[in-house]
């Protein structure tokens, strides 16, 4: 691994590590369901923009509030992040809901349903 990839690899851990931090114990809006965790993170090599994927254990109407939680709060979100991860630009925060937890139960419930049915 080159030096660039380990620096980006450990700016997005460390990044991960407070978003994940902040939506658990500062954001108090009733619409993000209790159950949201910080899946990944991706900021751009120039710490300009950060993508933040976002799990939410709730029902689709549920994750959109949540979506519009986490938009309304991302100046706040960000502010807190300039103030506890040293970085030397603060990126513009984008959240991306993913699903892919969810989907990877869905598809063991599928599987174990594909199974059971085989046994008989």
């Amino acid at each position: 691994m080159d030096r660039k990839h380990i620096k980006e690899t450990r700016i997005n851990s460390e990044v991960q590590k407070e978003m994940s931090r902040i939506i658990r114990e500062e954001i108090k809006d009733p619409r993000l369901p209790q159950m949201t965790s910080v899946t990944s993170v991706s900021v751009t090599g120039d710490l300009k923009y950060a993508k933040i994927y976002v799990s939410m254990l709730a029902d689709d109407e549920q994750k959109a509030e949540g979506m519009k939680a986490l938009k309304h709060a991302t100046s706040f979100i960000r502010t807190l992040l300039a103030k506890n991860v040293n970085l030397r630009n603060t990126p513009e925060l984008t959240f991306v809901l993913d699903d892919s937890i969810e989907y990877g139960v869905e598809m063991s419930k599928k599987i174990e349903a594909l199974g059971v049915k085989h046994d008989e």
